[in-house]
């Protein structure tokens, strides 16, 4: 019979580590030993992995020994950031004791779980961006989201109606609920457990790497989910942040993410001061594909933020004005008004522009005041840190200074709303040092002279280490140990050190205490004493110092929403400073903003490229469309501009050039152009380039028509969209009839401007039967055999693509190209008219059901074929002769 396997028993450090860990699942779990954090079990051996430990393992010669990892406490910041990097929640389980004077073993609790989500530390924080943490509450009616910046405190919630048969469109991938996730592109996600298998939230973690976080259903009941948040607000009702007083699934999402929260970050959340409405109509719609394409944020093929356009136009001087700044390029605005406003306070700037260099020296000494604001609220707020507000607020007179006596109306309400935060700013400088610990059990934090009693320890304090050094001296001459010294260790305090070459000389009154190899150490009474006092002295002083540290620290947080006002000034007074320089630099225009549907852009630029390439190598051009009221604007009745031309030659960049103008106008900022009209759409849609989702089971030209699909089903006579080689997935006679019939559709149905870029040349014979479209093409130069692209638009259509010679320049094999040249020119000639044109399909019928683009002829070499005589040819002639005509075939 076999032997029971013996169970090792626990100790109490280790029953405790057990309890903890079954308190918080789904984490890795810090647990700290002293001056270490250890990791057991399977945390060990994940976080070994990740963080490079070395794996040990605890009662090795136990029958089960338990895998141990673990690194120095002072080391957190460092390991934690990539536990977070790497996907992972974590739980941090402190000593909340101080084991000197706690009895027994030290009591541990966990003081915070930190989840992707959940970030509040500079070091595991990107400045320039926000952190969100997303919710998502899906009913029967409707779906709730709701998004918060804990950093900062931006609290944000909004509903998104469906029908019941609806749900699954509107969870799915191309959705407005996925646009709207895009756009807000969390670090984590919570969702009910049912919610799970929804593709939105597939595609949101391997595209965006959003961590998501299932909960139980009961955390999203809209009578809990309400409470949460009144008790939080400490209101009755939630129609004072205008979310009027019913339930709806927006308020659910946000009191389930204000519970998730709470239960991560067991601390106050004093800087979540309010809970903002997020509505549809007064941002410019922009979907989660043409965020994509246009690489506003993100580059399209790398994900990185450098190249994308928030990269050319960030130059602000605060972190703050920074992700203000991503804010006002994800979300542009559709209100006249308020653009105009954002407009006269960046010309006044602009025309001003020694105001805007000197704000912008100033705000560079600007530490992050959102991010400290928030630390403050949570009482998380290092000594050093807490220095930083106050430097910051010590800018804030200097700054208001400058802005005042503006023109423009945003500038004049920001200086007005300016608060200085004297009476913070006075309680930080005259409490805290100049020079700041980093933490606060390092002591000298304090200023002297604030407080009397400290002031009186810190004497002592140093009056018992002077003592020491005296007593030293007076104990050498009255032994004659002309090496004796007084030492200090934590374990015996100070003591008498002498060596054995003097052990006659001990006077009797010293008592030994440690022996050590070729010394003694000894201590007398009046040593002793001293030592009690200086200790206590110091210890006193310590305790007294974080007394009066966590009192200043709990009077600013009473002001954190204040604090909050101010950073959002400074950020806000940032973003117009930076857009003004960049205008200055990079001679940007200002837009004329019209309610017209027109697009009108003189000399038009692509920001990025135009900023990336050699100062004037970039050509500009025109884009004329739409109708002005505008006397004098240079719109014209052209809707839809039809944009032909070689490869390469930049038609791709000319139609992104104007989505990214549009956006840039709306978001309140100049344009790299001479001139400009803008009428303000409510949405942009790009369908520039797809690439297969296999996942899905979706082949590229399957993506490139959903996309489609979409614009032709939701874009107004105000939308933007811009349309790059549509139906090239499929076969052409296929692709050309699909192109011809959307463009149709935009023209009669839809109405919005449009910029389609295509090779197909036959579509350039819409302007024919469709009043409203155009030619424009991209002209090049022939010269003794090669092309010279010249990257300028022109009226007119193209007559070829010239892809042969961009095979050319790619590197093609000569042969392949000699070939393919052949080839063409035997394409060419078929499918003509008399006059060696294209078949002009004619406008379908409204009861016709198909469009024929052209009437297929026998191929004209059959003709030739059946016109040979190969009994009269010799066997060579005739293999030769059978040799061409398939050539020509092929």
């Amino acid at each position: 019979m076999a032997k029971k396997k013996k169970e090792t028993k626990l100790t109490p450090m280790m029953q405790r580590y057990m309890e903890v860990k079954a308190e918080t699942p789904g984490t890795i779990l810090l647990f700290r030993m002293g001056d270490f954090y250890e990791l057991f079990h399977d945390d060990a051996e994940v976080a070994a992995k990740i963080l490079g430990l070395t794996l040990t393992s605890r009662d090795k010669n136990s029958p089960n020994p338990v895998p141990m990892a673990g690194f120095p406490y002072h080391s957190l910041e460092g390991y934690l950031q990539k536990l977070i990097s790497a996907g992972h929640k974590v739980s941090i389980c402190d000593q909340v004791e101080d084991p000197k004077t706690s009895k027994g073993m030290v009591r541990r609790e966990v003081t915070q779980i930190i989840t992707p989500g959940t970030l509040t530390d500079d070091a595991l924080l990107n400045p320039k961006e926000n952190n969100y943490l997303a919710a998502v509450c899906p009913t029967k009616d409707s779906i709730g989201l709701s998004w918060l910046e804990l950093s900062t405190g931006r609290f944000q919630c909004m509903e998104l109606s469906h029908s019941s048969d609806e749900l699954p469109a509107q969870l799915g991938s191309s959705s407005p609920f996925a646009d709207e996730i895009a756009r807000i592109a969390p670090a984590e996600c919570l969702l009910p457990e049912t919610a799970k298998d929804q593709p939105v939230f597939r595609q949101l973690s391997e595209m965006n790497g959003t961590v998501l976080t299932q909960r139980p259903p009961w955390t999203f009941a809209a009578n809990q989910a309400r409470e949460n948040l009144l008790n939080h607000f400490e209101t009755k009702t939630l129609e004072g942040f205008d979310l009027g007083d019913e339930d709806s699934a927006g308020i659910t999402a946000a009191g389930a993410l204000l519970e998730y929260v709470q239960e991560t970050q067991k601390s106050s959340l004093g800087h979540i001061t309010k809970l903002e409405p997020y509505r549809h109509g007064t941002n410019l719609l922009i979907d989660e594909t043409t965020r994509r394409s246009l690489e506003l944020t993100r580059t399209q093929r790398e994900n990185k933020r450098d190249g994308s356009l928030i990269s050319i136009l960030d130059e602000t001087a605060t972190p703050m004005g920074a992700r203000l700044l991503m804010d006002w390029l994800s979300n542009p605005l559709t209100d006249r008004q308020a653009i105009e406003r954002r407009l006269d306070a960046v010309e006044e700037l602009k025309e001003n522009s020694k105001l805007s260099r000197d704000l912008r020296e100033q705000l560079k000494d600007a530490y992050d005041l959102q991010r400290l604001s928030s630390r403050v609220a949570t009482l998380r707020i290092s000594p050093r840190d807490l220095g930083a507000l106050g430097r910051t607020l010590a800018l804030l007179p200097k700054l208001k200074a400058k802005m005042a006596e503006r023109s423009s109306d945003l500038l004049k309400t920001l200086e007005a709303r300016l608060d200085l935060c004297s009476e913070v700013r006075a309680d930080i400088e005259s409490s805290l040092a100049d020079e700041l610990p980093i933490t606060t059990s390092d002591g000298g934090m304090i200023r002297a002279g604030f407080n009397s009693q400290l002031d009186e320890l810190r004497d002592l304090a140093r009056g018992g280490k002077e003592w020491i050094a005296k007593y030293q001296a007076e104990e050498i001459e009255r032994t004659g140990i002309t090496s004796l010294k007084v030492g200090f260790n934590k374990v015996f305090g100070y003591y008498l050190e002498v060596t054995a070459v003097h052990f006659d000389k001990v006077p009797d009154d010293y008592i030994r205490k440690q022996t050590l190899k070729n010394q003694e150490r000894y201590i007398t009474p009046e040593l002793k004493e001293y030592e009690e006092k200086v200790l206590r002295a110091e210890d006193q002083s310590k305790a007294l110092e974080a007394e009066l540290f966590q009192a200043l620290r709990e009077r600013v947080a009473g002001e954190c929403k204040r604090l909050q006002q101010t950073a959002e000034i400074i950020a806000e007074i940032d973003v117009l400073a930076n857009l003004a320089t960049v205008a200055l630099n990079h001679r940007y225009c200002r837009p004329v903003i019209s309610d017209d549907p027109c697009l009108n852009i003189i000399d038009g630029r692509h920001p990025v490229l135009d900023k990336l390439q050699p100062s004037g190598e970039f050509i500009p051009n025109d884009v004329i469309l739409g109708t002005s009221s505008d006397e004098d604007s240079e719109a014209s009745s052209d809707l839809i501009a039809m944009i032909t031309g070689p490869n390469m030659a930049g038609k791709s960049t000319y139609i992104r050039q104007a989505a990214l103008l549009t956006i840039l106008a709306q978001m309140g900022s100049f344009i790299p152009a001479s001139s400009a009209t803008i009428g303000i759409a409510d949405r942009v849609f790009a369908r520039v380039g797809a690439s297969d989702e296999l996942g899905k089971g979706q082949s590229t030209f399957m993506v490139e028509m959903t996309e489609t699909a979409r614009i032709l089903n939701t874009a107004t006579n105000r939308s933007l969209v811009i349309l790059d080689e549509i139906g090239r997935g499929t076969s052409t006679y296929d692709g050309i009839s699909l192109a011809w019939a959307i463009t149709e559709y935009l023209h009669d149905h839809t109405k919005c401007r449009t910029l389609f870029a295509t090779h197909y040349h036959e579509l350039t014979q819409l302007p024919k039967t469709l009043k409203n479209v155009c030619n424009w093409n991209v002209s090049v130069h022939e010269q003794d055999g090669d092309v010279i692209f010249l990257h300028k638009i022109v009226p007119g259509s193209a007559d070829q693509s010239y892809g042969i010679h961009v095979a050319r320049l790619a590197g093609v094999p000569r042969e392949v190209i000699s070939r393919a040249g052949v080839i063409l020119e035997t394409l060419e000639t078929d499918h003509q008219d008399d006059h060696g044109k294209p078949t002009i399909p004619k406008r379908p019928k409204k009861n016709s059901r198909q469009l024929r683009l052209f009437d297929i002829e026998p191929h004209p070499v059959l003709g030739e074929l059946k016109g040979l005589n190969l009994d009269e040819m010799t066997p060579l002639a005739a293999l030769q002769e059978l040799h061409r005509m398939k050539g020509k075939i092929d």
